[in-house]
């Protein structure tokens, strides 16, 4: 797989493109009885390729093709997983595999033509490595990042962890405690991660909404009175921090959307709504 990457054996021929979605398929084969040795092959790989000092237009464009392949071969992997497998050696897995991917998410070159491509495949690996390992490390790591972020005292903080959370795989509980986390901490933040938090949980909304849209019906069928009390607390805290126009319009969105996770309060507006619409009718 290696040898065959277009950083070791130069540019791509018909041949070779051939061969290497044959080794593709063979390590996602692979990998569903020997998950963690393909996984931690794979990210040694890419650790490896990361680090390579190229020079010239040609190999710039070979590390590229071999960037793309080996996230898109990690993706495939992780997807063919069950969600509810259980490995003793995943977490470790994830803490060797997740700096690589934060490298395209959040570290890539400034002027880098293939920036916004790389990062989209690596956010495709992020979501999958998810759906897998959210619980056990992916979530408490963004909570130990926000207890972290609460105690330090320099106002440019790194946030890059909590960005996190707009690529991975959240369903409704998950949201739930994201939600839940930010009221107890929100508050302790300085603004900048303030703004870091508002920006990733509108992001992580969406992301549910696309990925499970029966969930989000379902709490207007059946509303879940601990999820609209969480989400009315964090739109006072987040309208607080809104003291000026532009950050008014920097939270609006995020607003909206913990409006919309209250659906008691959008049934009485929508009520309010129809009575001034009536008797502005009736005058």
């Amino acid at each position: 797989f290696t040898v065959q990457l277009p950083i070791k054996a130069g540019q791509q021929t018909t041949h070779t493109r051939v061969s290497t979605e044959h080794n593709k398929e063979c390590l996602i084969n692979i990998s569903k009885y020997k998950f963690s040795l393909v996984i931690s092959g794979l990210t040694n790989i890419l650790k490896n390729v990361n680090n390579m000092r190229i020079f010239g237009e040609a190999a710039e464009k070979n590390l590229y093709l071999s960037q793309l392949i080996i996230l898109d071969t990690l993706e495939k992997c992780l997807a063919g997983q069950p969600k509810d497998c259980m490995r003793l050696d995943e977490t470790m897995l994830v803490k060797q595999l997740l700096p690589e991917i934060c490298h395209f998410i959040h570290m890539y070159r400034e002027g880098n033509q293939h920036a916004a491509e790389l990062r989209s495949s690596a956010s495709g690996v992020l979501f999958s490595l998810s759906c897998n390992n959210f619980n056990a490390s992916l979530l408490s790591s963004l909570f130990l990042r926000l207890q972290e972020l609460t105690v330090c005292l320099e106002d440019n903080v790194d946030i890059h962890d909590i960005e996190l959370m707009q690529y991975i795989n959240v369903d409704c509980a998950k949201l739930k405690r994201l939600l839940q986390e930010t009221v107890f901490k929100f508050k302790a933040l300085k603004k900048p991660a303030q703004l870091g938090v508002i920006n990733s949980l509108e992001k992580a909304f969406w992301n549910w909404v696309e990925n499970y849209p029966d969930e989000f019906t379902m709490l207007y069928q059946r509303p879940q009175t601990d999820m609209a009390d969480c989400a009315e607390k964090l739109f006072d805290l987040v309208d607080s921090f809104a003291e000026s126009a532009k950050r008014k319009a920097a939270v609006w969105p995020l607003q909206i959307i913990l409006l919309i996770l209250c659906p008691v309060i959008i049934q009485e507006i929508s009520k309010e709504v129809v009575e001034d619409s009536k008797l502005n009718k009736v005058s």
